[in-house]
């Protein structure tokens, strides 16, 4: 794989870290394809753009934020235009880590005419023992 693409992809998840912590929905959901699948990590299944935006506008209301990664995500290219995403994910609540909503993300990356996009994304609360 091509570092510039593995850079854009990972340029397009820090996007999706600082636009979360932004709280800005709309830039949010414009991260993923118009019809992107998107599953919570309570399974909430999510169909397009428009409500990853709308639920996501209520929850960025909440003290919740992502907390950055000191993991290397894995990508791996499918295709020229279709990308495997495995990543961790932490989150805070009022600025206090919390293990507890440590998960495994895995998000399918495909190149659109304004550039890669998320068309799935799956999160997965990572289970201890």
């Amino acid at each position: 794989m091509s570092t510039k693409i593995r850079e854009e992809i990972t340029r397009l998840m820090q996007r999706m870290t600082d636009t979360w912590n932004a709280g800005d929905a709309a830039g949010y959901a414009g991260l993923f394809t118009p019809d992107a699948d998107y599953i919570t990590f309570f399974g909430l299944h999510l169909k397009g753009r428009q409500a990853i935006e709308e639920t996501h506008r209520a929850l960025f209301r909440t003290p919740i934020k992502l907390d950055e990664s000191d993991t290397e995500p894995s990508v791996r290219l499918l295709s020229d235009d279709v990308a495997l995403v495995i990543t961790a994910g932490a989150s805070s609540v009022d600025g206090v880590p919390d293990p507890a909503r440590d998960s495994v993300i895995t998000l399918t990356a495909v190149r659109a005419e304004e550039g890669w996009r998320f068309a799935s994304f799956q999160n997965t609360r990572v289970g201890r023992p």
